[in-house]
């Protein structure tokens, strides 16, 4: 098993904690990530995007000219898409990009995402993360003991609107809880922390 030290947020090394192989200790997986990670932005995408055909264009109910005699070429509406204010041919349309992929892939992929966080040295285990009140100049503080310079994900065993608050206005710094990491964001932070429970909480979720 991958053993860790574990932090306070002084920054202090107050002990050691041993991680869990089956989900801190997995085999890199680069292109089962990959499929996830796409998956992940497909769902995301919102797919409004619309253009109007010619049936939907205002105007054009009227031929324009006659079909012979006049010497130009033979129109049909003046709404047709090769025309100004036409209508598009082959334009996006309202659709969804959604797919899915099976939750023991998704699974795979974010144990292997964590993993590697550990083989690169860039978990970081706190023994607590708790404030008195909301002040973002605590959770900055906290940081520079950890000496985490780039952005990182805050992950937390529980909603904690004092932490959440607190760190909510430092750029690169997001907090997140344990039923709701996923690969897209774990990958997408440099660093990686988590309190103690929190990595309790997902061993006993995801083992």
């Amino acid at each position: 098993m991958p053993k860790v030290n574990v932090y306070n947020m002084d920054g202090d090394v107050v002990g050691e904690i041993e991680l869990n192989d089956e989900i801190f200790g997995v085999e890199a997986a680069p292109g089962l990530i990959h499929m996830v990670v796409l998956d992940q932005l497909a769902n995301r995408r919102q797919g409004t995007q619309s253009t109007k055909t010619r049936g939907e264009v205002r105007g054009g109910g009227r031929k324009p000219w006659r079909q012979k005699g006049t010497g130009r070429a033979r129109q049909g509406s003046i709404r047709a898409t090769q025309w100004i204010k036409g209508g598009v041919a082959l334009g996006p349309k309202p659709r969804s990009y959604r797919y899915t992929i099976p939750k023991k892939m998704k699974r795979r992929a974010l144990k292997a995402t964590l993993s590697s966080k550990v083989n690169e040295e860039k978990l970081i285990v706190l023994e607590n993360l708790q404030f008195d009140d909301i002040k973002t100049k605590q959770m900055v503080k906290v940081l520079d003991n950890l000496k985490v310079n780039s952005g990182a994900l805050v992950v937390l065993d529980s909603k904690n609107e004092n932490v959440e608050k607190s760190a909510r206005n430092i750029p690169g710094i997001k907090i997140g809880l344990v039923d709701s990491i996923n690969v897209f964001d774990v990958l997408k932070y440099d660093m990686f922390v988590i309190t103690r429970n929190a990595v309790k909480k997902i061993e006993e979720v995801y083992a």
